[in-house]
């Protein structure tokens, strides 16, 4: 089931190298526009990208504006403290279940959009990205798999003074500003990937390397997630997962994000987020010094 779905300026397409294919067109009305319903579909997705080399492309990737791949998910949570080395720089016991958390799906935004900061505390942290395909309640870890549409780059953008400004922290509103969710650059089917289980992952800001791992690290991996998630509440088509982030993020060294920065993201098979980080405005709860 080998295909990359990517949202085209608003409208589902695949993707070959640098072409793309709007799906409508190509399905000859099978599919509309949505990326979302494509999920429903996976298997008819893949006989279409089976078949790309005979349709004409719709166009060149690098001419249009891509959007995050998936349009309106009803759902996005997120993973904390899931790589060891993340835990154990911010001083936190390994956690023994996952640490979920919402990120509001407002937040969402492509591959190439601007991260639009209120502070001077904006952090970056570098993720595989889950998307949910067939929904499920209860779903056993050998079974997890079968309910994951593809994977992509994902962004967890986090205000760690909004993150931190209350005690307890309350994280999801600090990662939920808009823009502070970029993924892409489309999704991936797992079976795309030679291993899907153990992926290059890298975060650079500007030229400097800031993380740089592997996503066989995780503590948590995707199974186990999405099992435990589905224990609690029902996974719907569409429903994004961040997975959490590895080592190297900017609050440890005081090295957060600054005006006129260039985000970059890559996954091994997935392709790269570039985000221009501009600072616009202050947040209400900022204390200035």
């Amino acid at each position: 089931m080998s295909f990359k779905l990517a949202n085209i300026e608003g409208r589902a397409a695949l993707v070959d190298g640098e072409n793309y294919y709007d799906l409508e067109t190509i399905s000859n009305g099978k599919f509309d526009n949505d990326t979302s319903n494509a999920l429903t579909n996976l298997v008819g997705l893949s006989e279409l990208s089976e078949d790309l080399s005979k349709s004409e492309p719709t166009g060149l990737l690098h001419d249009v504006k891509i959007d995050a791949p998936i349009s309106a998910p009803k759902n996005c949570y997120a993973v904390g403290l899931n790589y060891r080395n993340h835990a154990e720089e911010a001083g936190m016991d390994i956690p023994s279940v996952p640490m979920v958390f919402t990120k509001h799906t407002t937040c969402l935004v492509g591959p190439n959009s601007t991260i639009e900061m209120r502070s001077d505390h904006v952090d970056y942290e570098a993720e595989l990205v889950v998307v949910i395909g067939q929904p499920g309640k209860d779903i056993l870890k050998d079974k997890a798999w079968n309910h994951v549409a593809g994977l992509c780059v994902g962004q967890d953008i986090s205000d760690r003074t909004v993150q931190f400004s209350s005690k307890p922290p309350q994280f999801n509103l600090g990662k939920s500003f808009d823009t502070f969710g970029p993924m892409g650059p489309y999704l991936v089917s797992p079976d795309s990937l030679q291993n899907k289980e153990s992926l290059q992952i890298e975060c650079k800001v500007n030229q400097e390397v800031r993380q740089k791992d592997n996503t066989n690290d995780l503590i948590f991996d995707i199974p186990s997630i999405i099992s435990y998630l589905s224990e609690i509440v029902t996974l719907n088509t569409g429903d994004v997962i961040f997975t959490g982030t590895p080592g190297g993020v900017g609050v440890m060294e005081g090295k957060f994000l600054k005006d006129g920065d260039v985000l970059r993201t890559s996954i091994e098979g997935l392709g790269t987020l570039k985000n221009d980080c501009k600072r616009i405005s202050d947040h209400s709860g900022v204390n200035k010094s």
